[in-house]
């Protein structure tokens, strides 16, 4: 069995239960149907089992029996009970699906450094759901927890994992657009990690400590195409045998293209309320923090988004001069990611273009080729408003990026308020530090070339183009870069006739003549 099952096997219950008589029968139909997903090897094996359970089904996946499957497993200890789900059919189609995964598990094997080892526990796992075939999800599910427990063990290094009691709800609806929406939402309590680092090899040796009384986690998504990356999963295990495969690649390419675009969108956001950690250099924290990802499906104008939030920062000032205290942010409101992205473009040339009966499937130029259809899209990196905090000093900042050659084409947009206030700061600085007393002019200087706005606060617009100019707002501080041309030298007549004229200026005319083909072609790289 080359392949990973999935963990949420629960999804593949794909055919409609049509109020069926839970029995032998039904069991064996039932494991027939998960066999498109997981391979008739997983029941043969004992990974699967499929049997009745009074008025239900109970599919058993016994990773023990899975793990012993793997030719190549290399695991010097494993121990973990049969994980089981409860089905049962409904009137309208749909299962009721439940399970209690309460579990504890411990394994080991030889890693790069020595043996290594995990443990874990989870502590009345309970879930109820609702699992719609025609949907290929669940259109609710309720999960809980009293408690998880895990450690990681290594040569150099253990991790500890502990956490409160835990809940998690699931919901999913038909998409207009095709697919399923769905969101998703889970809190943990009394999240505590401590990592432990003993490397002598390197001088380290220090505990660190990472907890949050609260840890949620919200995810959504619109138009996940669920039933086609079902349907890729069953052509996959039908379709192992390498020959069979290559033979079938006209199937697998409109499976592909009918999965396409995966999802319209999928947005998430880790969240942590008064986290800390504790450091050897003494204790970060945060009232608030949390990172927020977000990402268009293949499309022809897709997004990405990156988001870091925190506030009430509090740094550790052990290390640091009392005059850095002010700048040290307090507030942080991060926005960065990519427009303008042409996956979709790409994934059907692609998909067109791949051929299994050849090595490798898809050729260099081709790729090449890709690269530079996507890049002739002039995709962007975005910077969105992002702000810095301390007290009265704000610094913001928003620009893009693009690449219409070698180097980039980039506008940002940078404005402070209260910045006479980290001209301080630097000044008294510089009366304890060398460094600083070189650079406070600098901070000076950027002064002079901000304008002040309406509010007071002073902006500076950099553009630089790909040509290598560079301007602040407006005034020109380096001009393009000088035209290089390869053909130069020598036999260049005007080449050399504007070389030559540069070296009389500077003096000496035996440096003119014929020489200056030559001192021409030394000032192109």
């Amino acid at each position: 069995m080359k392949r990973i099952l999935p963990l949420a096997f629960a999804l593949v219950l794909s055919v409609p239960a049509f109020a069926q008589t839970v029995d032998n029968q039904g069991a064996k139909e039932l494991s027939d149907n998960l066999a498109r997903y997981f391979g008739k090897q997983a029941f043969d094996k004992g990974v699967l089992k499929v049997s009745v359970e009074g008025d239900a089904y109970k599919i058993a996946l016994d990773i023990k029996a899975l793990v012993n499957a793997l030719p190549e497993q290399k695991l010097l200890k494993f121990d973990m009970a049969p994980y089981a789900l409860r089905v049962k059919p409904r009137s309208d189609g749909s299962w009721d699906v439940s399970s209690n995964f309460s579990q504890g598990a411990s394994f080991e094997f030889n890693g790069p450094q020595g043996r290594q080892s995990v443990d874990f526990t989870i502590k009345d796992g309970k879930l109820t759901s609702v699992y719609d075939p025609a949907l290929a999800a669940f259109t609710n599910a309720t999960s809980s927890l009293a408690g998880m427990t895990m450690t990681s063990r290594e040569a150099k290094q253990q991790a500890d994992v502990s956490t409160g009691a835990g809940t998690a709800t699931v919901t999913a609806t038909k998409s207009a657009n095709g697919g399923v929406d769905f969101t998703a939402t889970q809190k943990v309590a009394d999240f505590v990690e401590t990592i432990k680092v003993n490397d002598p090899d390197n001088g380290m040796n220090f505990l660190l400590t990472l907890k949050t009384p609260e840890l949620s986690v919200d995810a959504n998504g619109k138009g996940v195409r669920t039933k086609p990356l079902l349907d890729l999963l069953a052509f996959a295990v039908a379709n192992e045998d390498e020959a069979k495969l290559k033979a079938n690649q006209a199937e697998l390419k409109s499976l592909m293209l009918a999965a396409l675009p995966i999802w319209q969108r999928v947005d998430g956001n880790y969240g942590f309320k008064d986290f800390i950690v504790e450091s050897p250099i003494g204790e970060f924290g945060a009232k608030q923090f949390s990172t927020a990802f977000g990402m268009d499906g293949v499309s022809q104008n897709g997004k990405v988004d990156y988001t870091i939030k925190a506030s009430g920062l509090t740094i550790p000032h052990q290390t640091l001069p009392e005059w850095t205290v002010p700048l040290l942010p307090t507030d942080i409101d991060l926005n960065f990611g990519g427009a303008n992205i042409d996956l979709d473009t790409m994934a059907k040339k692609a998909i067109e273009a791949f051929d299994l009966n050849k090595n490798p499937p898809l050729s260099d130029e081709f790729g090449k080729a890709l690269v530079a259809d996507f890049k002739a899209k002039n995709p962007k990196v975005v910077i969105g408003h992002s702000t810095l905090k301390n007290g009265d000093i704000e610094l913001a900042m928003e620009g893009e990026m693009t690449f219409p050659g070698e180097k980039p084409d980039a506008t940002l947009t940078v404005d402070v308020a209260g910045y006479d206030k980290i001209v301080d700061a630097l000044k008294e600085g510089a009366k304890s530090d060398e460094q600083m007393a070189q650079a406070f002019p600098f901070a000076l200087a950027v002064k002079g070339f901000g304008r002040t706005l309406p509010d007071g606060r002073l902006e500076w617009v950099i553009n630089t183009k790909a040509d290598g100019s560079v301007a602040v707002n407006g005034a020109m501080l380096k001009g393009p870069d000088e035209v290089q041309d390869d053909n130069s030298g020598g036999d260049d007549g005007s080449n050399g006739t504007d070389n030559s004229t540069r070296s009389d200026d500077s003096g000496d005319g035996d440096n003119g003549g014929g020489d200056n083909g030559g001192a021409g072609a030394k000032l192109q790289p």
